[in-house]
Parts: C-alpha cells; sequence; structure tokens
C-alpha cells in the first residue's frame, strides 16, 4: 500500500487572488504549492494536504510521513526573537503571503511534536525546517547579513530549480547518506538557524558557514534550508521521505 504523506500549506484571504470573484474577498483558503504533492506522487507516495483544522494527534496516526513546507517566517515569539525581528509588522492579515501566521505556527508544531514522539518520519522544507528547529528550543537568524552566499535571490524564486551554491554535509549523517560529501542546491532564504535546538544535529552547511541541514541522530527526521521540490534534478529527500514511510509502515503492519 502506497504510505500516505501529509502536506502542511498556508492560510490566505481569496482577496490575494487576482480576479477572484469579489463576492469571496474575504474568505479564507488553504493555499498549496503543488510542487511538493508532484514530488511525493512521483516518489511513490500519496500526498494528503492538512488543514489546520486536522487534528494534529488523529492526524499523525493515520498518516505515514510528514513534510513541513516553506512559507512565511515563523513568528518571532516562538523563538525569543523581538517585534522587531520580524519581516512583516506583527498581528498583520492573510491578506499577504509574508504574513506571519500564530495558527499555522501552533498547528505545525504540534504536528511536528506528534510526529517526533511517534516516530513518523519528517521532512522539513526551508520554513519547516526553521521550525523543527524552533520547537526543539532553538532560535533562528532574523535576517542574514550579506555573506559571500547570496541565499536570498531578490529577482526571482527559484522555481526553475536554478542552482545557487554548494552545502556540504557531514560524513555519517542522514544528509551525507542520501546526498554525499557535497550538493548544489538552490537559495530561497533570509532566515536560518542559529542556536540549534536539542537533540538536533548540524548536518548541511553552505560555505560561509549557514547550516543548511539538521537531523535528529535515532529519529527519522531531516530538515534542508533549501526547496528540494524546485530542485533541476531530483532531490532524494522525497525519496527518502516516502521510503522510510513505507518502511514504517511494514514494519507496524507485521
Amino acid at each position: 500500500m502506497k504510505p500516505l504523506v501529509g502536506i502542511t500549506g498556508r492560510r490566505l484571504q481569496s482577496s490575494v487572488i487576482t480576479h477572484m470573484d469579489s463576492r469571496y474577498a474575504e474568505r479564507d483558503i488553504d493555499f498549496y504549492f503543488t510542487d511538493y504533492a508532484s514530488k511525493v506522487a512521483a516518489a511513490g507516495g500519496i500526498p494528503v494536504l492538512l488543514p489546520y483544522e486536522a487534528g494534529h494527534e488523529e492526524t499523525v496516526d493515520r498518516i505515514d510521513a510528514l513534510i513541513i513546507t516553506g512559507g512565511q517566517d515563523v513568528h518571532p515569539a516562538m523563538w525569543g526573537g523581538s517585534v522587531e525581528d520580524a519581516s512583516v509588522p506583527v498581528g498583520s492579515s492573510r491578506t499577504s503571503g509574508f504574513a506571519l501566521d500564530a495558527d499555522r505556527d501552533s498547528y505545525e508544531s504540534a504536528l511536528l511534536r506528534a510526529a517526533i514522539d511517534q516516530s513518523v518520519p519528517v521532512l522539513g522544507i526551508c520554513r519547516g525546517h526553521q521550525l523543527l528547529n524552533v520547537v526543539r528550543g532553538g532560535t533562528l537568524i532574523p535576517d542574514l547579513p550579506p555573506s559571500s552566499v547570496e541565499h536570498y535571490l531578490t529577482d526571482a524564486a527559484p522555481t526553475e530549480g536554478r542552482p545557487e551554491h554548494v552545502v556540504s554535509f557531514v560524513p555519517g549523517s542522514l544528509a551525507h547518506s542520501l546526498y554525499g560529501p557535497t550538493r548544489v542546491v538552490n537559495s530561497w532564504h533570509h532566515q536560518a538557524v542559529d542556536l540549534v535546538g536539542s537533540g538536533l544535529v548540524v548536518s548541511g552547511t553552505a560555505s560561509d558557514e549557514i547550516v543548511e541541514a539538521i537531523e535528529l541522530p535515532g529519529h527519522p527526521v531531516l530538515g534542508v534550508q533549501w526547496h528540494p521540490e524546485w530542485q533541476v534534478a531530483p532531490d532524494p529527500a522525497f525519496d527518502w521521505i516516502v521510503s522510510t514511510a513505507f518502511e514504517r509502515q511494514h514494519v507496524g503492519s507485521a
């Protein structure tokens, strides 16, 4: 049986969609980039889109793996930051894709904790990678200073999978087993992991020492700062999450 892979998204007002019928303008919609679902399906899984109303415990009981996706910044209150650390005004509405969303933070955090407790495989992507660190008690760099690596390209998102910089992986780590010693990845983030959360280890860094991959030894948990769903070459993260979910599914039914 194909494993069920839960995929989180964001919630926005319908008014953000160009040419949306104005009568729906104040209705909320759940928003998911289809790239995540496409990559999960291509790897042999069944993508399951998770709205905030899906109870985290019941959801984790039923899914075989969890992907926490990219999106807006994690609210600075989650990691001990200040209001000044927010990239948009705190309390802003869902009329912007950049708006902080405490509901999303709370829901995804609960999903992460439940998944880790139940050894459900987890893949955190960009924001999801950062939230994984926050949930484990870590902190974030609120806005990356200029460096030798351009982490946030202002001209366009890397939706064509443009390779941007090299990540080096720690021998013996899960990330190293998937990617080898180095990998050229895309880059689309202005924040990053700072203080590493409890139990997590850094398994990948850029040449400027920015954390690009983290994992939780003893658990099927991986966070990556780049966007594997937008890579030109197939990214092994999706094969890993689906195959690990499949193995867990069959061990559980044995």
